[in-house]
């Protein structure tokens, strides 16, 4: 789990590899623990392979922008997985 972060964008990105086997997901937390609605991590396919940047989804898609400025913990969840990297960025249009 990060430390408590303010980002700005649209969309959250990893760099990450995964054996055949393995994976990554992803949670949004707010600082009270509890998962941001639509961003937890069973709400997360998880993420196969090798990627400099992958855009995270969840069921209800990749938009993270009503979370922008507003302080949140990113919980990772890994199964035989390396993460090099994650940020934010704004959709390309």
């Amino acid at each position: 789990m990060t430390k408590p972060i303010l980002f700005e964008g649209d969309e959250l990105v990893v760099n990450v590899s995964t054996s055949a086997a393995g994976g990554l997901r992803v949670q949004i937390e707010h600082l009270n623990g509890r998962s941001a609605t639509g961003h937890g991590l069973t709400q997360c396919p998880e993420i196969y392979g090798d990627a400099i940047e992958h855009t995270v989804k969840w069921q209800s898609g990749s938009d993270v922008s009503a979370l922008a400025g507003r302080p949140v913990r990113l919980r990772f969840a890994l199964r035989d997985a390396d993460l090099y990297a994650f940020g934010f960025r704004n959709r390309a249009d």
